[in-house]
């Protein structure tokens, strides 16, 4: 089950500027399936680590539309990586099987483009169930 892909970052197309604002935009090929689902948090209380999951078969894209956050990913092999998004003209891909915890910081507010709609057999929250998977 464990997959070959790692996460990565996206640099997203930014256009404007400091006179006008900017746009950034998420769209193929940079963000690499289509979204079926999209959603944010927001308002979440500072040094609240939220996550403490994996999917088995959802790609996801993260934005940081608004702060900065910290994502702290291990893949099943015990291989771990640290993201920090800290602009909103980049993206953080995560592919399947890959667990996270999230840090977000004051004020910040976390944008998820889905590969899938919602389907809580999709994942796992058990940290040494998803170890298993090796």
């Amino acid at each position: 089950m464990a997959q070959n892909k790692a996460p990565y970052l996206i640099n997203l197309q930014s256009i404007g500027a400091v006179e006008n604002g900017y746009i950034s935009i998420a769209q193929s090929p940079e963000i690499p399936f289509q979204a079926k689902r999209i959603y944010w948090t927001y308002y979440t209380p500072e040094g609240v680590i939220r996550g403490h999951h994996a999917h088995k078969n959802l790609n996801q894209v993260i934005i940081a539309v608004h702060g900065c956050i910290i994502f702290n990913i291990e893949n099943v092999n015990g291989d771990k990586s640290r993201f920090v998004l800290d602009h909103p003209s980049k993206g953080l891909f995560i592919p399947p099987m890959h667990w996270r915890t999230i840090e977000l910081f004051k004020d910040s507010v976390l944008l998820c483009l889905a590969s899938e709609e919602y389907i809580e057999k999709d994942y796992i929250r058990n940290y040494d169930e998803f170890k298993k998977n090796k």
